[in-house]
Order: C-alpha cells, then sequence, then structure tokens
C-alpha cells in the first residue's frame, strides 16, 4: 500500500507559516486518490484540514482555515503539500497526511473514516 511520510513541522510564532510536506511511496501511477491533511489536538478528534481526489471536482477545506491554507501536489505528483499562513494557536496539533486510492472515498474524502493509509504525523505548535 501507499507509504507517506509527513515533514516540515515546527514551532512558529503566531501570525507565522510553515509548509508541510507529505512523500508518498508505492503509489499506482495510473490510479487516483484521495488525498487529505488531517490534524489531531491531545484529547481531540482527528479532524479534515485540507483533501483532494486526484481525477478532479472540489478542494475541501475547513472553516477554520479557509483563506490561509492550501494544500498541493508537488510536480512530481510523489508529494503532498500543505501552506499553512496566518497560523493561530487553535492551529497547535499533529498533523497527518492521509492517501486513499480509488473512486469511492472522493465523496468523503474530508473524513479520516476514508482513509487506510496514513502517515506518521508531525507537530504543528504555534505560539502566541
Amino acid at each position: 500500500q501507499v507509504q507517506l511520510v509527513e515533514s516540515g513541522g515546527g514551532s512558529v510564532q503566531a501570525g507565522g507559516s510553515l509548509r508541510l510536506s507529505c512523500a508518498a511511496s508505492r503509489m499506482m501511477e495510473d490510479t487516483n486518490y484521495c488525498l487529505g491533511w488531517f490534524r489531531q489536538a491531545p484529547g481531540k478528534e482527528r479532524q479534515g484540514v485540507a483533501a483532494v481526489y486526484t481525477g478532479g471536482g472540489s478542494t475541501y477545506y475547513a472553516d477554520s482555515v479557509k483563506g490561509r491554507f492550501t494544500i498541493s501536489q508537488g510536480a512530481a505528483k510523489n508529494t503532498l503539500y500543505l501552506q499553512m499562513n496566518s497560523l493561530k494557536p487553535e492551529d497547535t496539533a499533529m498533523y497527518y497526511c492521509a492517501a486513499e486510492r480509488g473512486w469511492s472515498c472522493r465523496v468523503r474524502k474530508h473524513l479520516a473514516i476514508a482513509y487506510a493509509n496514513w502517515g506518521q504525523g508531525t507537530q504543528v505548535t504555534v505560539s502566541s
């Protein structure tokens, strides 16, 4: 299955920016995927931040990050990015990338339960 490794997390002051990267391996070139970024703070549920389906359709952004975060793929299509601008303390969480092969996931791409493949997570801490 797809293997995912996140990087780019760290500590940043409120108002700052950070770019998370997710390196994918074992991704099938002739297959569409749901690709998403999720975050989980201690004691809270894992929540969708941004998600795309490589076969097309709308990009999902959580209301809390709209206008601040951007999900994108690298030119080689094996890297997923999350550009995070105007960071707020409430963005503090462990951030995970996720991938799910196929077609059926596209409607649920904003939900963690739609994904079987997850990275190990990268911590983002935003201080006031």
